[in-house]
């Protein structure tokens, strides 16, 4: 007879199982006028599992996952984690050679894609490993030689497989943004993702009761927040199609929609949209992550929504930070105090621990770091940094400092700084500038070769109206920064790039700029 009692330890699969039997007619997840029960989407994403294991798949095998938002994909991502296998969605919105260098990278055994993406698959069939290939699955109406999604899941037992996962199984790999040159897999385990969703759920917020609206894809570890937290929860995910900003109020009044997380460009636009009238009382917690929040968009969103807005600082690598509505107050600037369990620091160029008020690198540790980029032994070494006692810390490439009493506020990124005449600068700072003029609807500021000082800021500019005046732009913004930090030009664009994220595309810009050259 044992002499103590041992716990369990479930892992986000067997959470999900928990609700299927305790919450098994709630809804879990709506998409349009289909709702699935938790019962209902469980034995769904246990056909997966069964059908990619018929497949002849193994437990940690990955599956690449190139699929528009719906149920199909929830299904397909929830399915991988059931059967032991490692999803990697990927982004819909690189190009063709991205994608292909990202399912060359993972090793994938399966593809599962949305027809309106079984074209460009089928188009670089020849340097598509044949162990991927061969084992493609089209939701949507399947291509000559694709399985069809439906009748390939609903083959197989809706029983729950045996399977055996631990803790430190892989769960899914997230590729980074940057996917214009080598991939970069940043790797969660199960153990790890669980973690991660407890953390986050305290930190924003979200109970049993969350309906979470997905308005970014599912490819985006920004989604993954409210998608994970609500799970967690036994709360409702919504699948939201193509972000309108008009249609979004609507659907937050007539869902009751109690969760969001998405990037700063899209609460601009919902916050440039006509939003009176939209009875939003609902909402407990919103989210924005990505790139910085506009202090003047963060401050509409306070005067417009009761539960304010909460700025997460974060890296899909695992490191978060949180600024509260409560204490906002006074520090719209700041994003908040590391999450439960995290902790970090502000390193020197001499990896030196900074005093309060002074930049450097941001540097943190706590459960839910990523254990690898996957495969990538260098770039795993490059973003580690061992402390005098041992302690693992990861660097995150981002500038910053606290402030006497902790909080942290971002300074730009460190690959972003530009080097005038021996001096730092921050294009995040000039930016903030810029941003204010009635005229610049959004703005990107890069380092550009100058004879004179080495490099110079160039502004580049979406006009409000198309059209401004550079030349008093540039002379109103100038006169509020410091002299090295002045811009010494303003270019005009329609649209400055972004990638889905929100997150301004300067390699694209300083790769448009780089024969560029000021006296």
């Amino acid at each position: 007879m044992p002499k103590t009692i041992i716990p369990t330890n479930p892992l986000l699969t067997d959470i999900f199982a928990l609700h299927g039997k305790w919450r098994s007619e709630k809804p879990a997840v709506v998409e349009g006028g289909e709702v699935l029960s938790w019962s209902a989407f469980n034995a769904r994403t246990y056909q997966v599992a069964n059908a990619l294991t018929a497949m002849g798949l193994s437990k940690g095998d990955r599956v690449i996952v190139l699929m528009s938002n719906g149920l199909a994909m929830m299904e397909s991502l929830f399915g991988a984690m059931a059967g032991g296998f490692v999803s990697a969605p990927l982004n819909v919105s690189v190009s063709d050679d991205a994608i292909l260098n990202m399912i060359i990278d993972s090793g994938a055994k399966a593809i599962i894609a949305t027809q309106e993406h079984c074209a460009r698959l089928d188009a670089m069939s020849g340097d598509i490993p044949e162990a991927a290939y061969k084992n493609r699955v089209c939701a949507g109406g399947a291509p000559d030689g694709w399985k069809d999604f439906s009748a390939w899941r609903d083959a197989q037992s809706s029983e729950r497989p045996s399977v055996e996962i631990k803790p430190d199984d892989y769960l899914n790999i997230i590729y980074s943004s940057g996917t214009t040159g080598e991939p970069k897999g940043i790797v969660h385990t199960h153990q790890g993702r669980r973690d991660w969703a407890y953390d986050l759920s305290i930190a924003l917020r979200y109970n049993s009761s969350a309906r979470f609206l997905a308005a970014i894809g599912f490819y985006s570890n920004i989604t993954w927040v409210g998608m994970l937290c609500t799970m967690l929860a036994g709360g409702t995910v919504y699948i939201n199609g193509k972000f309108d900003a008009d249609a979004l109020w609507q659907t937050l009044e007539d869902q009751s929609i109690t969760h969001l997380s998405m990037v700063p460009v899209m609460y601009e636009r919902m916050m440039e949209a006509n939003h009176s009238g939209y009875d939003v009382s609902a909402m407990q917690g919103m989210m924005s992550a990505g790139s910085p929040l506009r202090e003047t968009t963060k401050a509409q969103l306070f005067e417009r929504f009761d539960c304010g807005i909460i700025e997460l600082y974060g890296l899909t690598e695992g490191v978060i930070t949180t600024l509260d509505p409560e204490d906002a107050k006074g520090r719209l600037a700041s994003v908040g105090l590391p999450l439960i369990g995290t902790d970090l620091k502000i390193l020197d160029d001499d990896d030196q621990e900074c005093a309060a008020g002074q930049s450097g690198e941001i540097v943190a540790n706590g459960r839910i770091v990523m254990p690898e980029y996957f495969g990538r032994a260098e770039a795993t070494q490059e973003a580690l940094w061992v402390d005098a006692d041992g302690g693992h810390w990861l660097r995150t490439g981002d500038i910053g400092y606290l402030d006497a009493e902790g909080y942290l506020y971002i300074v730009d990124r460190k690959k972003d700084m530009i080097l005038s005449g021996g001096q730092n600068i921050y294009p995040q700072d000039i930016e903030a500038v810029l941003a204010r003029h009635d005229d610049v609807k959004d703005v990107a500021v890069i380092g550009v070769k100058s004879r004179k000082w080495g490099e110079t800021p160039l502004a580049i500019v979406a006009a409000k109206n198309g059209r401004l005046n550079t030349d008093a732009v540039r002379t109103w913004c100038n006169k509020q920064l410091g002299k090295q930090q002045r811009i010494t030009g303003i270019d005009i664009i329609d649209e400055i790039p972004r990638n889905p994220n929100g997150k301004i595309l300067k390699k694209d810009l300083r790769a448009k700029y780089k024969d560029r050259i000021f006296d």
